[in-house]
């Protein structure tokens, strides 16, 4: 279990499952784990690798929500604003 969390491309190959699964249930939720998992799995090429479990998958978690705040203020609509629809798409 300890290679596997510590190993690169399972955090890549992870957050492409995460990306393709945002594409077919949207709603900015997965996609801020997939680019947590993307950066976790870049960071243990380089120096991250040296770190514990639990050390990774804190960064894992705090990369992931650091992400979904980010892109939920990108992508939010604007303040006080909400979405309706007065039309149906078939009329």
């Amino acid at each position: 279990m300890t290679d596997l969390v510590t190993t690169w491309w399972i955090w890549l190959a992870g957050a492409l499952v995460l990306a393709i699964l945002e594409i077919l249930a949207p709603g900015f939720v997965f996609l801020g784990f997939a680019v947590g998992a993307a950066a976790v799995g870049l960071l243990l090429l380089g120096p991250a690798q040296l770190l514990s479990i639990p050390m990774i998958l804190l960064v894992f978690a705090a990369l992931s929500l650091v992400a979904w705040l980010i892109m939920r203020r990108i992508f939010a609509l604007p303040t006080g604003q909400v979405k309706t629809f007065d039309h149906d798409i078939n009329d």
